[in-house]
Order: C-alpha cells, then sequence, then structure tokens
C-alpha cells in the first residue's frame, strides 16, 4: 500500500507541473498583442487570441490554442534547427520515395483516370443524386451521396447498429456509371453487388458481443461500412479473391470515425467516406496495391475496433452460413428523421397523449405537470436540451415532447423555427430520464416508457417495446412506397413512379443503364 500511495503522489505531482506548464503556455498565448497585425502577418480577427474567456484547461483547448496561436516568437532556436533539418530529411525521401513500386501504382490508378474515370480521353462523371444535371468523380459523388443518405439519420439501421446501404449503395452507383460498353454491369449484377456490401458489415458485426450495444466508441458505418463498400465495390469490378482481400485491408486502413461526433453535422460525413474510401480502396486493390492479407484475423488489424475479438470463434460460429445475414435478420426502416432509438420514444409518447387528449387537440405545457421517461443508458442519446437540429435527433427528451406537443414529428420538427419555441423549451424542462437496469441499450432488447402526469392529477403510461418500421413490425410496402414518395417531391410523378418500378425489377438482368439514367 505504502508504495502504491508513493506511486500516487509522483503522477499527482507530476499531474500538477502539467497543469502548471499548461496555464502558463495559455498564459503566454494570451497576451499576445490586441492589433490584427503581428510582427508583419495579418491575421483574422478571430484567429487572434484574447486575454478573457479562455476556455477551460483541456488537452483539446490547449492543442487548439497552439493550433490558432503560435507565431514564430514561440519558437526556440533549437526548435528552429532540428524542424528545418526535418523538412530537408522528409523532403528527400519523399523524392526518392516516388520511385518505389506502391508510389508507381498508386500513381498509375490516379493517372488512369480510375478516380476521375477518364475514359477514351473522355472525363466520365458519376451523378449527385437529386441534382439535375450535377455531377462529380466517382469517388466524390459516392463521398456526397453517401453524406445525403445520413444528412438526417433517416437512412435504415440493422442489428448489431449500423446504418448498412449509405456507405454500399452511393459507392456502387457511382462506378456502375462508370462502367460502360462491354463493362456495363446488368441490374442483377448492381443487386448482388450491393448484397455483398450489407453481407460484408452483417458478419463483421457477429464478430463481437460489444457490436451488439448501442455504439459507445466508433461509429460502425465509418468501421464496418467502409469494409462493406469495397466489397461490393470490389464485387462489382470482378476482382478475384486475392485481390478481394487486399482491398478490404486496404479499407481498414481508412475505417473509424469517434462516437463523439454523434449529433453534430460532421456524423453524416461517416457515412459518406465509408462509400469513397471502400470504392478506392477496390480501386487501388484492382491496381496492384495490397495490404495485410491477414487484416480481418489480427488484433491489430479490424480487431483493433473491438476489445473483445475473437477470429477463430468468430469463424467456428458463422462460417458455415448457408443464408445472407439479411436473410435472417431484417433491418429497421425508419418513419422519423432521427436516431432509432427516438422511434420507441415517439411511438410511446404518442400512446400516453392519446389516452389523455383527444388526437387533434393542440396541448398547452402548463396542462402538464411532470414527464418521467424509461430509457436504456446511452450517453449521446440523453440530451435534455438540444442545441442544434441534430442534437435533437439524438434526444430522448426533445422527441417525446415534440410528440407530445403536437401530436406528431416530421421532417420540420427539428428546424430551429420547431425546436426553439418556448412551449417547447417549457415542456423539456419537465422531461426527466430514469434507466432501468433491465431496459439494455440495444435495438433488439431496449424500450421505452412515457409517464405523464397532469395538473389535475390525471395519469398516462405508455410502453414501447416495438415500434412500427422496427425489424420486428416492419413497414407496409405502402408505406415504404409512401415515405419514397414523400422524400422525392422534388421529382416528376413519372421518374418517381419510374424508380419504383426499376427497383421492383433490380433481380432481372436488364440494363442497368436505364436505371442508372434516372440519376441524370
Amino acid at each position: 500500500m505504502e508504495v502504491v500511495a508513493k506511486e500516487l503522489s509522483r503522477n499527482m505531482k507530476s499531474v500538477g507541473k502539467h497543469r502548471r506548464q499548461v496555464a502558463a503556455s495559455i498564459r503566454r498565448y494570451a497576451s499576445l498583442p490586441d492589433d490584427k497585425t503581428i510582427h508583419g502577418r495579418q491575421y483574422h480577427q478571430g484567429a487572434v487570441a484574447v486575454k478573457e474567456n479562455l476556455p477551460p484547461v483541456s488537452v483539446t483547448s490547449w492543442i487548439s490554442d497552439i493550433v490558432a496561436n503560435t507565431t514564430f516568437d514561440n519558437l526556440s532556436d533549437v526548435t528552429i534547427s532540428r524542424s528545418k533539418r526535418m523538412m530537408l530529411d522528409t523532403l528527400g525521401v519523399g523524392i526518392l520515395g516516388a520511385k518505389t513500386e506502391i508510389s508507381e501504382i498508386v500513381s498509375k490508378c490516379v493517372a488512369s483516370g480510375a478516380f476521375d474515370s477518364v475514359h477514351d480521353d473522355k472525363l466520365v462523371k458519376s451523378s449527385l443524386w437529386g441534382v439535375s444535371g450535377k455531377k462529380a468523380s466517382p469517388a466524390i459523388a459516392a463521398y456526397i451521396n453517401g453524406v445525403n443518405v445520413h444528412a438526417m439519420d433517416f437512412d435504415d439501421t440493422w442489428f448489431p447498429a449500423t446504418h448498412p446501404s449509405g456507405p454500399v449503395l452511393p459507392a456502387i452507383i457511382a462506378l456502375a456509371e462508370t462502367m460502360t460498353g462491354s463493362l456495363e454491369p446488368t441490374t442483377q449484377d448492381l443487386l448482388v453487388a450491393y448484397n455483398v456490401g450489407i453481407e460484408v458489415q452483417g458478419l463483421l458485426l457477429r464478430c463481437s458481443e460489444i457490436a451488439k450495444e448501442i455504439p459507445q466508441r466508433f461509429h460502425p458505418p465509418a468501421v464496418v461500412g467502409v469494409m462493406g463498400s469495397a466489397a461490393a465495390s470490389a464485387r462489382l469490378l470482378g476482382l478475384g479473391p486475392k485481390k478481394s482481400r487486399h482491398a478490404l485491408a486496404i479499407a481498414a486502413s481508412f475505417a473509424g470515425a469517434p462516437m463523439a461526433n454523434a449529433g453534430t453535422t460532421t456524423k453524416p460525413l461517416h457515412s459518406g467516406k465509408a462509400a469513397r474510401f471502400g470504392l478506392e480502396a477496390a480501386l487501388l486493390a484492382d491496381y496492384g496495391l495490397e495490404g495485410n492479407s491477414d487484416i480481418l484475423d489480427m488484433a491489430s488489424g479490424y480487431g483493433a475496433f473491438y476489445d473483445d475479438y475473437n477470429p477463430e470463434e468468430f469463424l467456428i460460429n458463422h462460417s458455415g452460413r448457408t443464408e445472407f445475414v439479411l436473410h435472417d435478420q431484417d433491418v429497421a426502416i425508419k418513419r422519423y428523421p432521427a436516431h432509432l432509438g427516438m422511434h420507441w420514444a415517439i411511438d410511446a409518447s404518442l400512446g400516453a397523449r392519446n389516452k389523455v387528449f383527444p388526437f387533434d387537440e393542440q396541448i398547452h405545457p402548463d396542462q402538464i405537470d411532470s414527464i418521467d421517461i424509461l430509457a436504456p443508458k446511452s450517453k449521446y442519446i440523453n440530451r435534455p436540451l438540444p442545441s442544434s437540429e441534430h442534437e435533437a435527433r439524438h434526444s430522448f427528451q426533445f422527441n417525446v415532447c415534440t410528440a407530445l406537443l403536437d401530436g406528431h414529428v416530421t421532417s420540420d420538427s427539428y428546424r430551429s423555427s420547431h425546436r426553439l419555441r418556448p412551449q417547447l423549451v417549457n415542456l423539456l424542462k419537465k422531461a426527466e430520464i430514469s434507466t432501468p437496469s433491465d431496459n439494455l441499450a440495444t435495438f433488439k432488447d431496449m424500450y421505452i416508457e412515457v409517464r405523464i402526469v397532469l395538473k389535475d392529477g390525471t395519469q398516462a403510461i405508455s410502453r414501447c417495446d416495438t415500434p412500427y418500421g422496427h425489424w420486428r413490425n416492419p413497414l407496409s410496402q405502402k408505406d415504404l412506397e409512401g415515405k419514397f414518395l414523400t422524400n422525392t417531391s422534388s421529382l416528376h410523378l413519372t421518374k418517381q413512379s419510374e424508380f419504383i418500378n426499376q427497383i421492383r425489377n433490380m433481380d432481372k438482368r436488364n440494363r442497368s443503364s436505364n436505371f442508372l439514367s434516372l440519376f441524370h
């Protein structure tokens, strides 16, 4: 115990010293001149440090201060000398590296137009969905379309948790648009490639018990999604086993994004980058770039994302499957543009509301005394007072109170004009969350119970175990097509109908160009 105490004492002294250094560093940056010109360089006023209202001391604020405020005066003679040596060395090894095989492969892939799809000296580009006449290179089109798919958190959700389609479909459509003449795939080819991408994600999500929980560390589309995109693209390109293995290895080096960005405008980028980099990984593999051939069998490979990753057990449990994962596990197709967990919250709230208020009656916050929400424990979807549209899409409290107040939830519900209404803000202050131990944080086992107490003592309780749209209670085909028609209302009805018809017949060996022309 004495040894431990001494070690703790040394650690605390070290922490104290570090904090004093950080504080001194911040004071130094705070002492910069107040004018916009510092030692001959013109700075934007917002980039100049000020002496007051400094953010709390943390690693992030410390590093960001260094990034924003360092000037030449902050560099010592030793630092200047060493950094110049490093720069010279880096230029040398970079020039030498241009002669390596790796550089030759990457340069050849880019110069050939694989990323921009130059074909017969003509730049071939892929469509940006929903923007008539707008095109981009295949990789960038996959990226933008992938971002757009997840922009409102309105895309499908699977179990274990991920959004499987956003990383895959934009990639294969962008790629297919470049495959003309004898290379043109059929709609059946697209369907197969899509399912390969979905399957790879479904299998990889079954490698871990951690993956079955609501994500805490990594956002799954950025982990399994990029692998699915690479797999689907490799399948569409017709890569063999060896190149497909390398496509997955390359994709693994593009994988990962932190859950800390959930509820921000950055989160949709995860789906976009997965689509883009999975596509690029397949193209690079096709041109001969190689990765670790055992990427899915190593703790330092794919196992880096899951602490309990056990490739041997995973292989034993799942390599004998006779059906695709999608065959046994359906997806959830959302009714509301919000995190899937919010669907339980909305349905439970509407159930409670309907017990004490007529369906079409507008209620006033003063009528409600308290709102109790029983939910699974999950930090990133427990947001009492969301400050943005995207935080609101990840807030149990917001979605419960919006459903109670309005009797419905739509895309407009998350806009500032709705989110900042005084009535809603007042109602949010009455909402309290508790997390019973039996309420597991998985889309398979969770439930939401909403209890409202009115000022006159009237109580209403409603519990949702399975919202409409969940894989246990899937949307009808009519409601699914209704969602599509609503979401694509900017298109002419003829084109909307043709999209529906083409998807219905995707399993036929029709020319894909007829389907792809609908994006133009």
